[in-house]
């Protein structure tokens, strides 16, 4: 009798092995096609845990079905029929031999809660690295009209997710994750330097304006150079000592970065004001900075997704951290961009307004939109 085609097991030899996962999957609904009545103990997993279109249908369909009678299933395969063609309304290709197949593959029924955790382990997983590529694929998004906002939405959803792995999934004692290799980027932002040097002039000139915006950090900026003298300028502003041109040049001097330029060089960045609001400078080179920790952020946890070693544990421990720095850069943001008013403490006996959003430690508010 020749064999009837599988189209889920036939053809498989062009690609590239299934995961681990996938055999786990098998062993779960094997489990469940020979002890139906498994699956009302259950209450974890979902059909969208499972890796593809047939499995998930199978699932569906064990669960919307009565579970027969453990003598009569043991005796007729009606109910693995109904099976069948209820998965079947919903994908092409299954076959009763798979079915068969699969009750193959289950070394154990009674493990089904413990393959249903792993099943649920590994969707966990993939739904971080979808919601890490989504961020990564934002923050690149120049066509987004409010980018900033949408990036700290797409950081919210992310942070959902993983508050949501680790509810699931309650901590334990454990190593901690590897911290993954990255290979620093180096950009040569001619736009982005424009900018640094609009500001060192700006508040140079204006130098009250670098009290307001202690929201500013060296870090923030993407020139070694500039990121110096914006340190200098803090330093001078914290001690009192007046601000121009030259007792900024002499403050480089002191953090050993004059001589990385001419000082008629450095004199000639900081004499060249432009009538900007130094702030608005400020806000353009802090909203790059939000932008750019968001997309190491994003390739942070993805790295992360990509590990098979990597627990789900270690997924949740490295996920935090990763958005903890997001979260201090969202933090400046907030006060960049809100009114002073809404920051200023509450006068005597009079409640401060609420903030513009809410302080978890990982959970960044949509801010608001750039000038």
């Amino acid at each position: 009798m020749p064999r009837t085609p599988d189209p889920i097991e036939d053809g498989l030899g062009s690609l590239p092995p299934p995961p681990p996962v996938f055999h786990v999957e098998q062993a779960l609904l094997g489990a469940l096609l020979l002890e139906p009545h498994r699956a009302a103990g259950l209450t974890g997993i979902t059909v969208e845990a499972f890796s593809t279109a047939g499995h998930a249908a199978l699932f569906a369909a064990i669960r919307s079905l009565p579970a027969p009678e453990p003598a009569e299933h043991a005796k007729t395969t009606t109910w693995l029929n109904q099976v069948l063609n209820a998965a079947g309304e919903q994908t092409r290709g299954l076959t009763t031999a798979y079915l068969h197949h699969l009750i193959h593959c289950c070394p154990q029924p009674h493990h089904a809660p413990a393959y249903a955790r792993i099943i649920e382990a590994e969707h966990s997983r993939r739904l971080l690295r979808g919601a890490a590529h989504r961020l990564i694929q934002t923050t690149l998004d120049t066509s987004l009209p409010h980018r900033v906002a949408t990036t700290l939405a797409e950081a919210g959803t992310l942070t959902t997710i993983v508050d949501d792995i680790a509810t699931r999934f309650p901590t334990r004692s454990g190593p901690l994750p590897r911290t993954p290799a990255t290979t620093p980027v180096t950009t040569h932002d001619e736009e982005a330097g424009e900018e640094e040097r609009l500001l060192l002039a700006t508040t140079t000139a204006r130098p009250v304006s670098v009290e307001r915006m202690r929201w500013l950090i060296p870090g923030d900026f993407t020139h070694p150079l500039h990121a110096g003298l914006w340190q200098c300028l803090t330093t001078l502003t914290r001690r009192g000592t007046p601000i121009d041109p030259v007792t900024v040049l002499w403050e480089a001097q002191h953090h050993g970065i004059a001589g990385t330029a001419e000082p008629r060089e450095l004199l000639g960045l900081l004499y060249e004001p432009d009538g900007c609001d130094p702030e608005h400078w400020g806000e353009q080179i802090l909203q790059r900075s939000l932008l750019t920790t968001a997309h190491h952020t994003g390739r942070r946890i993805e790295k992360l997704t990509d590990d098979p070693a990597t627990t789900t544990y270690q997924l949740v421990v490295g996920a935090r951290r990763a958005l903890a720095d997001l979260s201090a850069v969202r933090v400046r943001w907030h006060h960049a961009t809100t009114p002073p008013q809404a920051n200023a403490p509450a006068s005597k006996g009079i409640s401060a307004p609420p903030r513009a959003g809410p302080a978890p430690t990982t959970a960044p508010p949509v801010a608001r939109i750039p000038r």
